[in-house]
């Protein structure tokens, strides 16, 4: 039973050994009150130092698994549950007892049946940022500035609001960016995603309904289905939401709230211009009608003017909800996102993630906003853009050369979006790019209805080299041509 005991260089000897024989006790190969070897007979059998066997059974002591009777060494303590002994086995039927919301997200669930991306493939499918750009030196001072301050408290119980300095910063971020905040509050959540699962169960009824960009964001159509709500995809067109196409279908019913992605829309990358802006919010105050806005992507604007949010130009009014993130801008792995509204509806939000997540991780908000305290934000911002902007203009011009697309779209952030003629099918260009090492997003899963899209593609850049987005789009082009032929 020592004889299959295998060192690795991943973890210190003597817990690996404890670990081992700690296996041994609770699988029955080694009985109560049995003795164990000696440490030196032991260290000779696994073949490592005694000093690891003995600080190995200082472990297991300490675990309740092991005793000492002085004078004759260790034994097997007698453990509850352990040994042999089992409980009657039996193999529950989980389909049979999951509910219909289980196998709706795993119908939804897209990643689960993406391509996998062997190693080599040049994969156009993410908009994550590159981590080739993350900060490191800054983070690291950042994380040693903050525990130096106040460690103890960080790594304890925090609120289901937030971390206040964070929530006091952001709250300032939002105003610099012509927010009114009276009225307003704001509650931190693990990322989007979790902020948006939040508001649309507050916000969803029965046989609810609500508006959204077609296409969209494919996580936000996800969770809009899961909580049941009959969701109405309203046309883009360059300058972002068809007007005509909203007013017919604001006739037809009335709605729950309504979803926009205004700033490098996902999956288009269109920035929906001040005039639109201007009449989507009136035709939604008129109804009535709240918004969940998506702030995705706001800072990585490339050429023109700034452009507010939705929730700038809503005055004094609280209609708009704002859910915020740095995680396509910054660090990802920080799963830190905000939701900006109105105080009575924060209060609400605030007892919904009390009940589910208790906080978000104390540590991760105090990291990011030491990161930004110290200043960080704009410096790191600006050689991003620079890195992403010229990204964004190889990877333009190489689909221009190689792509026979009908329009292309994307102001910014981290992808664009192809057409090409209706008809043609980016599922089997997809199949018939990866067997030549390269992948991309087909469009359809980013629009509302059953089999819309399938012409369309999403081109993410950020995380490829200059010459696999050249030889990547290349093959993609020459691939669709042949397709076309």
């Amino acid at each position: 039973m020592f004889h299959d005991f295998k060192l690795t260089d991943d973890r210190p000897v003597a817990v690996q050994v404890k670990d081992h024989m700690k296996r041994l006790i609770i699988k029955g190969a080694l009985q109560a009150d049995q003795k164990l070897p000696s440490t030196r007979e032991l260290s000779l059998l696994l073949n490592v130092s005694r000093n690891a066997i003995i600080a190995a059974y200082e472990g297991l002591e300490d675990d309740g698994l092991s005793y000492t009777v002085r004078g004759k060494g260790s034994y097997v303590a007698a453990i509850s549950g352990g040994g042999s002994t089992t409980a009657p086995s039996w193999q529950p039927d989980w389909h049979a007892r999951t509910n219909g919301h289980a196998k709706s997200a795993v119908k939804l669930d897209r990643m689960k049946r993406g391509i996998l991306a062997e190693r080599g493939t040049i994969s156009f499918t993410s908009i994550a940022p590159d981590e080739k750009l993350f900060d490191l030196d800054n983070v690291r001072r950042a994380f040693l500035d903050r525990m130096a301050i106040e460690g103890n408290v960080l790594l304890n119980y925090g609120y289901a609001k937030g971390y206040k300095p964070l929530i006091d910063y952001l709250l300032r971020y939002m105003d610099h960016k012509g927010v009114n905040i009276k009225g307003k509050d704001m509650l931190i959540t693990n990322g989007f995603t979790e902020g948006l699962d939040m508001v649309l169960s507050a916000l969803r009824r029965p046989d609810g309904a609500v508006l959204c960009e077609n296409p969209t964001h494919n996580t936000a159509l996800k969770l809009l289905k899961l909580h049941g709500f009959e969701v109405k995809g309203i046309p883009m067109e360059r300058d972002g939401i068809d007007l005509h196409e909203l007013d017919r279908a604001l006739a037809e019913r009335t709605y729950d709230c309504a979803y926009f992605v205004p700033s490098y829309h996902n999956p288009t990358g269109i920035v929906t211009s001040p005039e639109k802006r201007l009449a989507l919010m009136k035709r939604m105050a008129e109804r009535r009608i709240p918004i969940i806005e998506d702030g995705f992507n706001e800072e990585l604007r490339y050429s023109g003017s700034h452009v507010a949010p939705l929730m700038a130009t809503a005055g004094d009014g609280n209609g708009v909800i704002y859910l915020g993130s740095f995680s396509k801008v910054l660090f990802p792995g920080l799963r830190v996102g905000w939701v900006l509204a109105d105080r009575e509806l924060i209060d609400y939000l605030e007892s919904i993630k009390r009940a589910r997540t208790i906080h978000t991780s104390t540590l991760d908000q105090s990291l990011l906003y030491q990161y930004l305290h110290n200043g960080n934000l704009e410096k790191y911002l600006k050689k991003a853009r620079a890195e992403y902007k010229r990204k964004y203009e190889w990877t333009k011009q190489c689909i221009e050369a190689h792509v026979p697309y009908v329009r292309m779209t994307g102001d910014g952030g981290l992808h664009l979006f192809v057409a090409f003629e209706e008809g043609f099918d980016t599922r089997e260009l997809l199949a018939a790019c990866s067997r030549q090492g390269v992948i991309f997003t087909p469009g359809e899963m980013f629009y509302t209805g059953e089999g819309e899209g399938r012409h369309t593609m999403r081109i993410g850049f950020s995380r490829v080299n200059d010459e696999e987005i050249g030889k990547g789009i290349r093959i993609i082009g020459e691939t669709a041509k042949q397709l076309t032929n």
